[in-house]
């Protein structure tokens, strides 16, 4: 394992993300040293962890070439390789590395706070009690490693809460150059209490502030954390469910009690800027770099349109999710061509991703109050209030106008499970990585393109050649990513252990909570 992966502090707090939504009383903090953790301000520190965690999870391999290609969102339209599952093992090195920064950084945190001799500076000025400042950096922590669970299975871990042998993976002193890789079923269950400790440390103190506009999720308010740590809670409770229901049962029933998400107010978002290096994800790897080789998929066009599906009309984030082409029309490219075929349509041809979701300040999701209403409505064996719920509260995100919510509401089929699967896959757009485990955990939606299936035929001179998908790995959606190669050569007796636990180290192995 390379050292850096888990060094006990690696702060890279660059001018750009110092300047990140910071008000101008905050520029003096650029001067401090970012290779001295000593000298960085919990504050600062967060302000670093929080960009460095959405950057990882929208990052271009993991999630544009990934995590969304797998959620059939989005088609490549030059090069297919990726559409087809050929995912090249680099991918997993860049997630891997930089998601264990974003935790090295959050456990930093921790520590500051907890240690005697640094506890009363952390807390001092506008930063928030010693508790309260530990309770948001594990939250942090445990939507960070569920990410990673969710992408490989079982991985190095490390617990707050839990002294156990397996999650010590961020130990600082002696650092743990060589962490075993905890099952994901201890991961799973850990991160529940996890949440569960740091919501209710929040709720006690829920009218207090912590880590103020540096916090730019919830610009510190500890009420929204904890709905937020409440509301992760249903995710991870509803993804254990067939393998622990009892624990499944009595985290969800507890996470409702102590309260949820109830409108998009709640919802947990991180904004980016206009300017640069602080864009949007998305923005940088089309716009900054000048590439239009993503488009939508025909999948998502075809349902959006009324075409593919259960409703039956023109869903009204259409225009919102997708751009027309040059001839006006909103037309998918087709998912998965084999490369012979892949550039036959042009950018001009097909719909590329909407300006509202291409936005260089566009506002990445860690969850929001439609998957919350959606969780619910599964829980209560598909209910209705809550399936409308969950649509309207997705339309109103994105700005549909009342009538037309009206209008689609309207068209909707009763809630069961392929209608409430259905249209939470839609609320999830942009939200790869949980589309895909949903994809992976529940079967649906069963419109996405399978292997065989005819996804374009074209017309040459009277000559019609339909192309079929046909994945170069596997025989359909990913389940997993591979490991980091470099695990191999710096860590690889608790690889193999980790193989031999979990199975092959490939992209058709199931994970724990999908066998």
């Amino acid at each position: 394992m390379q050292k850096s992966t888990y060094h006990k502090s690696i702060l890279t707090l660059g001018l750009g993300a110092l300047l990140f939504s910071c008000s101008d009383s905050h520029f003096e903090d650029i001067n401090k040293d970012p290779n001295r953790p000593e000298n960085a301000t919990t504050t600062t520190i967060l302000l670093n962890a929080e960009k460095q965690v959405l950057d990882n999870i929208r990052n271009e391999n993991s999630s544009l070439r990934g995590s969304q290609l797998f959620a059939q969102y989005y088609s490549q339209n030059i090069y297919s390789d990726q559409s087809r599952y050929d995912i090249p093992r680099s991918y997993s090195d860049t997630y891997w590395s930089n998601a264990y920064k974003a935790l090295n950084n959050l456990n930093e945190i921790i520590k500051l706070n907890s240690d005697p001799a640094t506890k009363n500076v952390a807390a001092a000025g506008t930063a928030g009690s010693n508790a309260n400042q530990i309770a948001i950096a594990r939250i942090l922590k445990a939507y960070t490693f569920q990410g990673l669970t969710d992408l490989f299975g079982n991985v190095p871990y490390q617990s707050y809460g839990n002294q156990d042998p397996e999650f010590q993976a961020l130990q600082q002193e002696p650092e743990n150059l060589s962490p075993a890789y905890a099952s994901q079923q201890k991961i799973y269950v850990d991160i529940l209490n996890e949440l569960k400790a740091a919501g209710d440390t929040l709720i006690k103190y829920k009218s207090a502030t912590t880590f103020g506009n540096y916090d730019v999720i919830y610009k510190g308010k500890n009420e929204l954390w904890a709905k937020f740590a409440n509301s992760l809670r249903l995710r991870v409770a509803t993804r254990i469910g067939k393998q622990l229901p009892a624990e499944s049962k009595t985290h969800f029933d507890d996470a409702l009690a102590k309260g949820v998400f109830t409108s998009n107010a709640d919802n947990a978002v991180f904004k980016y800027q206009s300017l640069a290096p602080n864009e949007a994800p998305l923005y940088r790897a089309t716009v900054t770099a000048n590439r239009k080789d993503f488009a939508v998929s025909h999948v998502i066009i075809n349902v959006l349109k009324g075409e593919l599906g259960t409703v039956k009309v023109q869903d009204p984030r259409l225009p919102i999710y997708a751009t027309k082409n040059a001839a006006g029309n909103y037309v998918g490219q087709p998912y998965g061509l084999p490369v012979a075929a892949a550039g036959l349509l042009t950018a001009t041809d097909v719909s590329l991703p909407g300006t509202v979701v291409n936005a260089a300040n566009y506002g990445e999701v860690l969850q929001e109050y439609a998957e919350v209403a959606f969780l619910i409505s599964e829980y209560k064996n598909w209910d209705q209030q809550e399936y409308i719920n969950g649509v309207t509260a997705s339309l109103q995100k994105w700005g549909v106008a009342q009538a037309d919510i009206t209008t689609y509401l309207a068209a909707l089929p009763k809630a069961d499970k392929a209608n409430v699967l259905n249209q939470k896959y839609l609320a999830l757009y942009t939200q790869g990585d949980e589309a895909w485990a949903e994809i992976r955990r529940t079967g649906y939606p069963t419109f996405l393109v399978k292997p065989g299936d005819v996804v374009w035929s074209r017309t040459v001179d009277g000559k019609t050649t339909d192309y079929k998908f046909q994945p170069l790995f596997g025989e359909g959606v990913p389940q997993r990513l591979y490991y980091p190669p470099k695990e191999q050569s710096v860590n690889l007796a608790n690889y193999q252990n980790a193989v031999k636990a979990q199975g092959n180290d490939d992209i058709t192995t199931p994970i724990w909570w999908n066998k």
